[in-house]
């Protein structure tokens, strides 16, 4: 991706996949910046991997390419994971109830329980609620807009991912579910190929029976070659980039395909 900086700019950046999924790199990450310029990597305070940098003043490009090993299966599931009440709760995911910049479960909370309060807890009224928002929605990509929260995203009935991932978020949460939002890659593999450009994507963990499971209320299906990159309450603890200045985004291209042992792109897959 290339920004146009006024002046000397600071940044944080977000693009490298979770610490989790370093074990599965084939080839070291090639991170670069064009001017080149120090790099400083640190971890925040959900563990998610950030780097900081100073953009010169005009154009600056920051890529960056990561091959990893994935097992090729779907998203797990297990439709007998139990919602556990918060006193069971671990004391690390009670965080993760709580409303948010863009997640506002008290605007929501009476519509949560009036929909869903009588469906039977566990995995089952998870995914309905995630149908719910899925069914609820209609994805735009021309109307995204960064000030939409959970609760404008339902009343104005149009939404991008990260829209999608906020109005379930706080249906969720509402209802005393942890959940937190997530984002990362996803390629088109194993599924008709998307005709927009590949993009960020987001999607959320609800955490049920102990462990937290991954649901995707834009997509709304189990998806092959996931790849995480942050985790947060919502969209405003995992930026893509942070600066601490102005800047025009000018170029992004986000790639996430299947390639062979030399790291070339495989012809005959599915993917965008």
């Amino acid at each position: 991706m290339t920004i146009q900086t006024p002046q000397d700019t600071p940044l944080i950046c977000l693009t490298t996949p979770e610490t989790a999924r370093q074990r599965d790199y084939v080839f070291p990450e090639d991170f670069t910046t064009t001017p080149s310029v120090p790099v400083q990597s640190y971890v925040d305070r959900f563990g998610n991997i950030c780097r900081r940098m100073m953009a010169p003043a005009g154009a600056f490009t920051i890529y960056s390419d990561i091959t990893v090993n994935d097992p090729g299966t779907r998203d797990e599931a297990d439709l007998n994971a139990a919602e556990w009440p918060v006193e069971a709760l671990p004391t690390e995911v009670l965080g993760f109830l709580t409303a948010s910049r863009y997640v506002e479960t008290d605007l929501v909370s009476d519509e949560a329980w009036r929909l869903f309060g009588n469906v039977a807890p566990g995995w089952n009224r998870v995914q309905y609620i995630v149908d719910h928002v899925n069914g609820s929605l209609v994805f735009d990509y021309k109307l995204a807009s960064q000030f939409r929260t959970a609760a404008s995203a339902r009343n104005d009935g149009v939404a991008v991912c990260r829209d999608f991932a906020h109005l379930a978020l706080a249906y969720l949460r509402a209802l005393n579910i942890p959940a937190r939002y997530v984002n990362g890659y996803v390629g088109d593999i194993g599924v008709p190929p998307a005709a927009a450009a590949m993009d960020f994507a987001a999607w959320i963990e609800v955490f049920l029976g102990g462990k937290w499971w991954t649901f995707d209320p834009r997509n709304n299906e189990r998806r092959i070659g996931r790849v995480v990159v942050a985790r947060g309450l919502d969209a405003a603890d995992v930026p893509l980039i942070n600066t601490f200045g102005p800047h025009t985004l000018t170029k992004f291209r986000v790639w996430c395909f299947p390639v062979d042992d030399q790291g070339n792109e495989l012809d005959g897959m599915l993917f965008a």
